[in-house]
């Protein structure tokens, strides 16, 4: 396994090879990934990102990124399940050593063993997270939610579930309000929805919200519609480059599983194994080349972020590049690995056929081609990211 670990790895080798051992399994079944869950849990995977002061282990973007990427290899779904948990706990811990405290409240019960998850997804809003389908009507003691959400991860076991919503009568103008529902809440159910191409084990069921109360104590940013601050560009590093990393595990377990397959593969057309058709070989080339480039640009990008260099209002841009780079060389690489498996990559017994299907999930995460190719494009040409009207 060609990695590119450094420092302190959390998860044991022992320990990511049984996750590797009961994913078929979950994707065969549809089945949430409970036992990968608490081995995680046990383990202080879940922790890794609050700050030692407070009961983790201080981990920054970067090192969450190494992580995720390694355990990815393994298992990829598990690994994007808690993707979700641990960006919301990684960007509070950056705030909070910034400075910012509002959401200590989030590392404190982390470190107690609450798991957050991302109520973001709605149908009909290509623009996630800076505004909202979902409606946010003020009430005594906080906010009342109504709407939908889809793509809601770790269904079975969130504690503190991540969603925004659109308070249209706020003073001063519209504003989307982003809040954690609680567990025990009312007016709130899971739909179980979740019957997916690839990763299965995720359960991301939707959330369908009918005036569910969050209470003041756990909201977390009030904003005008469409805008942004510390918190918002936050979400974005810590997820998409979360999202990123795992598909560049899924890029290298492709790389992986193929190679020996070629060289212990014969043909009735050669004196030695299909490694030395020519054929073969270009694809070979073009696979490995293209896993050259994901992950020196993942690992500049998150370094940057955790070092705290300034790149501005180019930060959004970088992040959802970095991301679009992976998924999409991801897509490449994994399709590649299959067509040099000469079919047997089409079995269900194959590995490589659910690398297949799982690496077709990653377009769907934030952002998609089509609003990551806008944020890029308007950055460069210098216009400004809400600016009105959105277009001409």
């Amino acid at each position: 396994m060609d990695t590119m670990i450094a420092g302190y790895d959390v998860l044991s080798d022992d320990l990511l090879k049984r996750f590797a051992g009961r994913v078929g399994t979950y994707d065969r079944e549809n089945r949430f990934f409970k036992e990968d869950f608490e081995d995680l849990k046990r383990s202080g995977y879940l922790t890794i990102c609050v700050p030692k002061e407070l009961g983790g282990k201080g981990f920054s973007l970067a090192e969450f990124c190494r992580q995720q990427r390694r355990l990815a290899y393994y298992a990829p779904a598990t690994a994007l399940g808690v993707n979700m948990h641990l960006y919301w706990v990684g960007l509070a811990a950056d705030l909070y050593r910034a400075g910012d405290r509002s959401l200590e409240w989030m590392l404190r019960e982390a470190a107690a063993g609450e798991i957050f998850a991302a109520g973001h997804a709605e149908r009909g809003n290509d623009i996630p997270v800076l505004l909202a389908t979902t409606t946010a009507k003020k009430v005594d003691g906080g906010f009342a939610f109504t709407g939908r959400k889809m793509f809601g991860s770790l269904a079975p076991v969130w504690t503190r579930y991540g969603l925004h919503g659109l308070w249209a009568d706020a003073p001063g103008g519209p504003k989307v309000v982003h809040g954690f529902l609680p567990r025990n809440a009312k007016g709130y159910r899971i739909v179980e929805t979740w019957d997916t191409l690839g990763m299965r084990a995720t359960r991301s069921d939707d959330v369908l919200l009918e005036e569910a109360f969050v209470p003041e104590k756990y909201m977390a940013r009030t904003l005008p519609a469409g805008g942004a601050d510390a918190f918002v560009v936050a979400i974005f590093a810590w997820a998409l480059l979360g999202f990123a990393n795992i598909y560049c595990g899924i890029a290298e377990r492709a790389r992986d599983l193929v190679l020996p397959a070629i060289k212990g593969k014969g043909s009735m057309g050669l004196t030695r194994s299909m490694a030395y058709h020519p054929g073969v070989q270009h694809g070979v080339a073009e696979m490995v080349m293209a896993l050259d480039t994901i992950a020196p640009l993942l690992d500049h990008v998150a370094n940057d972020w955790s070092n705290g260099v300034d790149h501005g209002a180019a930060w959004p841009a970088k992040i959802v590049s970095a991301k679009a780079h992976a998924v999409e060389t991801c897509w490449k690489i994994v399709d590649l690995a299959m067509e040099l498996s000469g079919g047997t990559g089409m079995f269900r017994s194959n590995e490589l056929e659910r690398l297949f299907r799982d690496a077709r999930c990653g377009r769907f995460h934030p952002a998609n081609a089509i609003l990551a190719h806008e944020i890029v494009g308007k950055t460069a040409l210098g216009i400004d990211l809400g600016e009105q009207p959105r277009w001409g």
